[in-house]
């Protein structure tokens, strides 16, 4: 099983992972499905195309492709209110493990729908009788092309607040002829939690399915209580059909396709490298066949739906309805909406083209993250050890999902990284709403304790986070934290006030719970567990230091002067006693964590463990009334960390490792060449996460360093797990881990033994470097004004960005480097706000002159961690900065 890099995750015990136009639109719904010159609806589900092939495709840079090993490949499409995966031949194969081999399939938050749906022409089934050429990965789409005697395109999408899946089949023949389809379901409805190993188990929970056909649609039905304590009633239905009437119709136990008889996943022992279903599985199947009818030269488009509701029959009829009424205007919404994304935040990197494509899937991986799910059961079940009566409901809770296929649920952690990539893709509202679903959640789990849950699974059920856990304490640090950010982008001040009283009593938790000793330094679980790291831990710290910052910043902005004081008294103690408690000397770094302060002998000794959590303090920036923003580390141990963690010692072809090689002597077995004198007794780990490399993209860029093999290294290194054919497993999706060392590519591994083939924070070491690092759009909305002061990479010569989202407007960049004349161009659109231009100077560069719009004009010089910044004040809407450079 793959490892999580939080530290605390649901995995089994004994292997816990260490713990996202309209009219172009129609162009492209068109082409999407058939790829012909003109499109002529059809009656409701279905519709015929007719011509010639299109010289015309999707807008450009919107898909990509891949030819190679695609039933080795997870597919997977996202709309809010449903998802399904596959493999990209269109068949099903049993995937992920927090239920083993169910975590694939179609699924509408909190249930499970269907183990899969597949076709069959003429007796062939696709995916396996007739292979599948290509696959395509397009914004809010996916499609396989089959070649035979009859060629087929399938398009899979889901469309936003419609709890269903739609898969057209376009058809299309030389000759006219007709043919028999078959189309098998095997259903598998079932909840999200519990899982294998939890008490309750996913066996006790999962009731047996029973079949029906009715209205030219199969029918499943899940209904009952499950026999363990505090269980409730539930009706779970599906429906799977096509508004085209069947010619004929079968039920039965099987009904997969290909894939019967199936193999079942056993759950020990040796293992199939592909299996089918699991053994929890207690879903049943059905048949539909259609008799359709080909003209020579016509494409003929039929839609089938795969709808389902957690509330019973009619609820799930109706989303069955809504889904066939008019698919291809659907899919017109859905992938309009994408294009609308995609226009946020466009940015033109011609020294880095792979980095702009990056950013450009980077923003569809976020709006593919998000989900809803509806009537949250909130009860702690206490890592899988207890199942008890619900402490409250929440009635509606929307949110990035961490990662698919098997955390496609609520997260502290991971929404708050995440957050940082989706406030510079201007997507604020999946934030606002990740954060109101956290507080909510959170009160009612622990009774307003202040302290936020970690892991919230759709039925409400929370794994790990309640007031008798151990941590996670730095996502109740980050909180202030994600709020700040997102008010200072916004200058939402209703939002603010909202979210408020939750921030402070973040806060005071940690101080109230979490601080023993009474030396400042927070306890509990961060972000890593390791064999002998202390109770107090350096993300931890780090974090809390930034949210008091954050918070003091917020008490102002509300003229709360008890709590600003509160905060800033605590965050300048801390920051005054940071270095000389955490650097490492010997080691070039800041110690992962301090020992047990119980132990009088030993108190307060830094222990070093290389792990990923030691970049942290060049990673989190302070706000500072009155001085530019910066990060906590200092300068001098910055650049010495920083470089040492560029080493081959902590960082591999992709990124940054989770945790570092060390001496060859280590006697705790790890590899590679002698990096420090400092030995740990935890065992390297060469695993590289996105979120990892993420954090050295981020930290790299607050500190100016933009070099080849300084942040350029690390954001070329997500962009390529994301889109070098060489590396993918789904083209444009950012993975959860890259191929390295100590982790075997996923395409490789059995579907049920992967990591996450999409995981939304990877999208922080794209975003956030380029939109405030590089274009350095800096916002403070929530005290009226904004800078926006680029960088640009070593060897680069422009970087530029437009309908950059702040507030209720946007802002345009545009960085030059031209010879000796740096130039800095920024148009600013409803923002409503004092706003600041510059540019950081390249290093050792002087000013010679500054004009504003063809003026010369006055400017200040400010030493910044980037750098010697130049700031002007701007001047209208359009303001044009050149600085000539001795």
């Amino acid at each position: 099983m793959t490892p999580h890099p939080t530290n605390r995750s649901s995995s089994p015990p004994g292997r816990r992972p260490v713990r996202r136009s309209a009219g172009i639109a129609l162009l492209a719904a068109a082409t999407v499905l058939a790829g012909t010159a003109s499109a002529i609806a059809g009656p409701a589900g279905s519709s015929t195309t007719t011509g010639r092939a299109a010289t015309v495709s999707a807008p450009a840079g919107s898909e990509l492709s891949e030819t190679t090993r695609l039933a080795d490949r997870r597919s997977l499409v996202v709309g809010d209110r449903a998802y399904a995966m596959g493999d990209e031949s269109g068949l099903y194969p049993a995937t992920g493990w927090h239920v083993r081999g169910e975590m694939g399939g179609f699924w509408t938050q909190p249930i499970k729908l269907l183990d899969g749906i597949w076709f069959g022409l003429d007796g062939n089934w696709l995916g396996k009788d007739v292979a599948a050429a290509k696959y395509t990965s397009g914004q809010g789409y996916s499609r396989i092309d089959y070649s035979g005697a009859v060629d087929v395109r399938r398009t899979d999408f889901v469309p936003d607040g419609v709890r269903a899946t739609l898969v057209g089949l376009t058809l299309s023949s030389s000759t006219a002829k007709k043919v028999k389809l078959d189309v098998d379901a095997h259903s598998e409805l079932m909840q999200s939690y519990p899982w294998d190993w939890t008490t309750p188990g996913a066996a006790d929970a999962n009731l047996p399915d029973t079949g029906d056909y009715a209205g030219g649609a199969l029918k499943f039905s899940e209904q009952g209580t499950p026999s363990y304590p505090n269980a409730t009633a539930h009706d779970y239905a599906a429906f799977v059909g096509s508004s085209l009437r069947p010619t004929g119709h079968e039920l039965g136990p099987d009904h997969r396709g290909p894939q019967d008889p199936a193999v079942i996943c056993p759950k020990d022992g040796t293992t199939p490298a592909r299996c089918d279903d699991s053994l929890v599985g207690k879903g049943t199947g059905g048949r539909l066949t259609y008799d359709v009818k080909l003209s020579a030269g016509q494409h003929k488009t039929i839609w089938f739906a795969v709808a389902g509701s957690d509330q019973g029959s009619q609820a799930a009829q109706r989303e069955y309805g809504q889904a066939l009424r008019n698919p291809e205007k659907l899919l017109r919404a859905k992938t309009s909406a994408r294009q609308q994304i995609d226009a946020q935040s466009a940015v033109d990197l011609p020294g880095d083209r792979l980095l702009q494509q990056s950013v450009e899937w980077s923003k569809q991986n976020l709006a593919d993250s998000v989900q809803e799910a509806h009537n949250l059961q909130i009860r702690d079940v206490n890592e899988g050890k207890d199942y008890p009566a619900p402490a409250g409901t929440v009635q509606t809770a929307r949110w990035f999902g961490a990662g698919f296929p098997d955390y496609p649920w609520l997260f502290a952690t991971d929404g708050e990284y995440t957050a940082f990539a989706a406030v510079a893709a201007g997507q604020f509202d999946t934030v606002k709403a990740h954060l109101r679903s956290l507080r909510d959640v959170s009160d009612i789990l622990n009774n307003r304790s202040g302290k936020v849950a970690h892991e919230v699974t759709p039925t409400g059920s929370v794994y790990f986070g309640s007031n008798q856990s151990a941590g996670n304490t730095d996502e109740t640090v980050k909180f202030p934290s994600t709020v700040a950010l997102l008010w200072r982008w916004t200058g939402d001040n209703k939002f603010r006030d909202e979210m408020y009283d939750f921030s402070v009593r973040n806060l005071e938790y940690v101080y109230r719970e979490l601080d023993k000793d009474g030396d400042g330094w927070p306890e509990g679980l961060g972000n890593v567990e390791r064999t002998g790291m202390g109770v107090e831990k350096l993300d931890n710290t780090v974090y809390l230091i930034r949210g008091l910052t954050d918070l003091a910043d917020l008490a102002a902005s509300k003229h709360d002067t008890k709590t600003q004081q509160w905060a800033t008294s605590r965050a300048n103690d801390l920051e005054s006693r940071f270095e000389a408690q955490w650097w490492v000397p010997q080691a070039m770094g800041y110690a992962d964590s301090i020992d047990d302060p119980a132990d009088p002998a030993n108190d307060n000794t830094p222990i070093f463990q290389r792990h990923w959590i030691g970049v942290t303090p060049m990673e989190a920036v302070l706000a500072r009334p009155g001085k530019p923003a910066s990060p906590l580390a200092s300068t001098d141990h910055a650049n010495t960390a920083l470089d040492q963690r560029e080493t081959a010692c902590y960082t591999g072809e992709f990124g940054l490792f989770h945790t570092g090689t060390g001496a060859t002597s280590d006697p705790a077995g790890n590899p590679g060449a002698t990096c420090d004198p400092v030995v740990s007794q935890v065992k390297s780990e060469r695993s590289i996460f996105g979120l990892n490399t993420s954090i050295m993209a981020v930290a790299e860029g607050n500190f100016g360093r933009m070099g080849a093999k300084q942040q350029q290294a690390y954001t070329t290194g997500n962009a390529r797990i994301q889109l070098d054919p060489s590396v993918w497993e789904t083209p444009g999706a950012m993975p959860e881990i890259a191929p390295s060392p100590d982790s075997a590519a996923n395409i490789g591994r059995p579907f049920y033994d992967r990591s996450m083939a999409l995981q939304a924070w990877g999208a922080y070491g794209i975003l956030w470097p380029v939109i405030h690092q590089q274009l350095g759009v800096d916002p403070d909305l929530g005290h009226g004004r904004i800078a926006v002061v680029p960088q640009l990479p070593e060897g680069q010569q422009k970087v530029a960005g437009s309908n950059i989202l702040v507030g209720r407007g946007s802002v345009d960049v545009s960085a030059r480097l031209t010879g000796k004349a740096l130039s800095t161009d920024v148009t600013a659109k409803g923002v409503g706000a004092t706003l600041t231009i510059g540019a950081v100077l390249p290093s050792g560069a002087k000013v010679k002159t500054v004009t504003v719009d063809g003026r010369t004009a006055q400017y200040k010089l400010v030493t910044t961690s980037r750098g010697t910044e130049v700031h002007v004040p701007a001047k209208g809407s359009h303001t044009e900065l050149r600085i000539t450079l001795n």
